[in-house]
């Protein structure tokens, strides 16, 4: 309709008129009520936060004129609403990517018979470890879980080295973590009792519920440390070094070096395709742009400082990589087989904590 008057001169209120009726077309799209979209088009959804993954797209977009609809969630549900989602749509899907940034969820997913594979030459730069040996997932451009200090705080001394710092009573209520229900936390948890078992990591969890203050999110973790509300907390690299850069007086733990203990975690981001979804070739070819070494030089050397996993990439120095500290060693499959039982314990534990 607004066509049709297109060769009228357009006064405010027309061109009000025109934005309104384009953005109704793109959002009516991405929200399912599938008005025609012209030219080809992929939908994603993704937890990756919109101000780091849009470049990305829009770069891809760029470079192959396809349109990029991303579906994001917020940061209390992250991928676990975006898991939610593609469980419900099962049937009749209408993402063709999931664009998670961990990889348990991604995982829950495979098990449940939700993803399509996918022979992608690019995956093959990456280590066994970051990826599904059937091309049903593809892990990239990890985030590692550290302990972000405020240095004005904590003395030198007496700064924590290890996950068990944060279950320490001298700490009491001036540590932090994200609630771990959903996010790199929860799937902290779920590598966590995959490796301890489930015994310790009940207890860990436990101790850390009545030590410390829950938050949110990673990123109100790092915001509290660094303004001072916290000594230390729990959270990802993202979220820290956005603070650091920002001159706050904080400085980056990578826990549990020590040749005893358990190593720092290093979570991907993933890539999968969704069965049965309507745009299969225009979503491979975003796969393969997103594996590709340029994004993972975009996204490290984006104000996220995301990890390169191709060890063709340069490591960036603004962050440790599993080539320069001792990482976790996890088996994702089991964390994510355990996952239905984690949920259920820090649900019980955790859901009303604040």
């Amino acid at each position: 309709m607004i066509m049709r008057h297109s060769r009228l001169p357009l006064g405010k209120s027309s061109f009000f008129v025109l934005l309104v009726g384009t953005f109704l077309v793109i959002f009516s799209a991405m929200i399912g009520l599938r008005m025609p979209i012209r030219g080809p088009h992929v939908v994603v959804y993704t937890a990756l936060d919109q101000e780091f993954s849009r470049p990305v797209f829009e770069e891809f977009t760029r470079q192959t004129d396809i349109v990029v609809l991303a579906k994001y969630d917020t940061e209390s549900t992250k991928t676990v609403g975006l898991t939610q989602a593609l469980f419900a749509e099962r049937e009749r899907p209408r993402c063709d990517l999931f664009w998670n940034n961990e990889i348990v969820n991604t995982l829950r997913l495979d098990q449940a018979g939700l993803l399509a594979g996918y022979d992608c030459g690019a995956a093959q730069n990456f280590p066994p470890q970051y990826r599904s040996t059937r091309g049903h997932w593809h892990g990239f451009a990890a985030r590692a879980r550290v302990l972000l200090v405020n240095t004005e705080l904590i003395a030198t001394a007496d700064r924590p080295d290890s996950l068990w710092d944060l279950t320490d009573p001298r700490w009491q209520g001036r540590v932090g973590i994200a609630k771990p229900l959903a996010g790199t936390t929860a799937s902290h948890a779920a590598c966590l009792f995959a490796a301890w078992g489930e015994a310790k990591s009940q207890a860990f969890f436990r101790k850390v519920k009545a030590n410390a203050r829950v938050m949110s999110g990673n990123k109100q973790v790092a915001l509290a440390v660094a303004r001072g509300e916290l000594k230390f907390g729990l959270t990802d690299t993202d979220d820290a070094i956005i603070e650091l850069e920002k001159g706050w007086p904080v400085e980056i733990v990578y826990p549990d070096q020590g040749s005893e203990q358990i190593g720092t975690l290093f979570i991907p981001n993933t890539l999968a395709l969704i069965r049965g979804s309507a745009h299969r070739k225009p979503a491979q070819q975003l796969v393969d742009f997103l594996l590709s070494p340029e994004v993972e030089r975009m996204l490290a050397a984006g104000p996220s400082a995301q990890i390169p996993l191709n060890p063709q990439v340069e490591q960036p120095r603004r962050v440790e990589s599993p080539q320069t500290v001792r990482a976790m060693e996890v088996d994702f499959e089991a964390a994510a087989s355990q996952w239905n039982a984690v949920a259920k314990f820090l649900q019980q534990e955790f859901a009303t904590a604040e």
